[in-house]
């Protein structure tokens, strides 16, 4: 099975991508990337607990508007939504209409506050030694010993929506593993 292939614009990226720019533009653009800031780790733990039983393209289609429900992920206003938010939010069709996940999104930036974390540092705790995947016996897999650990430590704190997948799918984006195909032009 090849782990690649060349897309119309003749580069050749991983297997996993379909030809829907937006697709194209979060894999060439942000998917692998380092992220360490505060708010963008906090989208990340949101987004992809949003995702859990989706298609990433559903949840990146529909970013902005995750963005404009939850303040921009700004994690003190999120810590501050209300029932009347969340009843909002369950008739914004922009997002995904999952009162738990509304809720869990709301309920981890409360904890993020209460307990002071640093999400870099409390997250890339778990990054693994060699981010990188092997060329040899290449595979995405869905979960890691790091990912499971990450996860456990998670649900720990308190924290919702982080089970071992969601956790490796948020390592690959935030750039904690480096999952790129290798043939994909941003391998290296």
């Amino acid at each position: 099975m090849s782990h690649s292939r060349v897309h119309q614009d003749g580069l050749e990226r991983c297997s996993w991508l379909n030809d829907d720019p937006v697709y194209i533009e979060y894999h060439d653009k942000e998917w692998g990337r380092r992220a360490t800031g505060q708010r963008d780790l906090f989208e990340a733990i949101a987004l992809e607990g949003f995702q859990a039983g989706l298609s990433w393209l559903t949840i990146l289609k529909r970013r902005d508007s995750f963005r404009k429900a939850f303040h921009n992920f700004e994690i003190s206003r999120v810590a501050e939504m209300t029932d009347a938010d969340v009843d909002r939010l369950m008739q914004d069709p922009g997002i995904i209409r999952n009162r738990a996940k509304i809720l869990a999104t709301i309920h981890n930036a409360k904890l993020i506050l209460e307990l002071g974390l640093d999400l870099k540092e409390t997250l890339w705790a778990f990054a693994p030694e060699n981010p990188k995947s092997p060329f040899e016996k290449f595979e995405w897999p869905s979960v890691s010993k790091e990912s499971t650990a990450l996860s456990k430590a998670l649900r720990q704190l308190g924290f919702k929506f982080v089970g071992p997948t969601t956790m490796y799918a948020l390592m690959q984006s935030t750039g904690m593993v480096h999952d790129h195909a290798p043939n994909c032009h941003w391998r290296e």
